[in-house]
């Protein structure tokens, strides 16, 4: 077959698939849940998959709601395309993985299809846990990306962007001991953690205006006391530390755990600080160029020319995706669902996640992606070059 015979074929087997695609994702997205708890999701995407005739392994590398599938069978490369399924506490689908998840399914049905014709082979990978959870991580660790020569996702947006702006993060937690003592008969006793907790918080907030436009440092109180006539003999707060890099996200933790360990020292607790590393610190994604030019020029090809952030509009977050993109050559991708200026993580957000332009985002995204595979497959100066830049930029 030519390579427009096949590109033909694959964006009929997405519009062929586009009802089971959009039922998947209302379902996905009318059953939030939590990483690692994506149960429901689990079995909605499996289902789907294993109905399509696809090889699929449920509870994959012993993580319960991680799944893979596989498909052809020659010596061509392995291209993986990834699915992300879990929801926000409060806020359900805000970031809109019911998206991502059905736009990766249909994405690798269609790839599917034309697998043994380009002797390619095909990884549909189930990762759970990317919001806070690091679920790419914990696969990597276990050999999910072992062989694999190129990987790649679509992320919802409120534009078509070619990339997102990702940072390094990596959470930490200030823990503060004081002395509990009667708030009323005796507070000169006590020596009081929330407020080492809140005086550790304002000198965070003063720092922040002597840092980078990309750094990004920003906490919650998960422990302020017990009881307002007891003063406070622990407390703690929890943070995310970003920077655009790993190595400039180094110098800038340093700062922040003296502004945290400071405000200890002012109220005569003591502080116990915790950089949370392993599955939950993210790296900043290297987008693979070569990559995003096949996938750029078919997303134009199907309406949504993508925005270049650098030139202008970008929306910053980070993704453990960025850690795949430092074991093999990876793309992530924005597609709009929501009108401009509609954040993610927001309500609103959710709310156009499961409707009309998200269901335009799984079809659209679903045919990139696997027009994308497929040129990694034909077109072998293509992954070449995907992989000497790959190569140079991890030197």
């Amino acid at each position: 077959m030519t390579l427009d015979s096949l590109r033909t074929l694959v964006l009929e087997q997405v519009d062929r698939a586009a009802a089971t695609l959009l039922d998947v994702s209302h379902s996905i997205h009318s059953h939030p849940e939590l990483g690692f708890d994506e149960h429901h999701a689990h079995e909605v995407l499996t289902s789907a998959l294993e109905a399509a005739g696809l090889d699929t392994e449920r509870a994959a590398f012993d993580v319960p709601t991680a799944f893979r599938a596989t498909a052809g069978t020659g010596d061509g490369p392995v291209i993986a395309v990834l699915l992300e399924y879990d929801a926000l506490p409060g806020l359900g689908h805000a970031c809109g993985h019911n998206v991502i998840a059905s736009a990766g399914l249909g994405a690798g049905l269609a790839a599917a299809a034309v697998a043994e014709a380009t002797g390619g082979r095909l990884l549909i990978l189930g990762t759970p846990a990317e919001e806070g959870g690091g679920g790419k991580v914990v696969l990597a660790e276990r050999g999910a990306f072992e062989g694999v020569q190129a990987a790649m996702m679509i992320h919802p947006a409120d534009a078509d962007l070619l990339s997102m702006h990702c940072l390094a993060m990596q959470p930490v937690v200030a823990h503060y001991e004081g002395l509990a003592a009667h708030a009323a008969a005796a507070p000169w006793q006590g020596r009081n953690a929330l407020d080492a907790a809140v005086l550790g918080y304002m000198n965070v907030a003063a720092l922040r205006q002597h840092i980078g436009t990309s750094d990004r440092v920003h906490g919650i109180f998960t422990m302020a006391g017990d009881k307002a006539n007891i003063v406070p003999d622990r407390a703690e707060s929890t943070w995310y530390v970003r920077s655009p890099t790993l190595a400039s996200l180094a110098p800038l933790k340093e700062r922040v755990q003296a502004c945290l360990e400071a405000g200890a020292s002012a109220t005569g607790c003591r502080c116990h600080i915790t950089w949370r590393d392993g599955p939950e610190a993210y790296f900043d994604m290297r987008d693979n160029l070569a990559m995003l030019g096949s996938f750029a020029e078919h997303a134009h090809s199907v309406g949504r020319p993508l925005q270049d952030p650098k030139a202008g509009y970008q929306v910053t977050g980070s993704t453990d995706m960025g850690n795949v993109s430092y074991l093999v050559p990876s793309i992530h991708p924005m597609l709009q669902v929501a009108p401009r200026g509609v954040p993610i993580h927001s309500r609103d957000f959710a709310r156009f996640a499961g409707g009309d332009e998200g269901d335009r985002a799984v079809i659209d995204g679903a045919k990139i992606m696997a027009l994308t595979v497929l040129d990694l497959w034909a077109n072998a100066a293509l992954i070449e070059a995907a992989t000497t830049e790959f190569q140079g930029v991890s030197r």
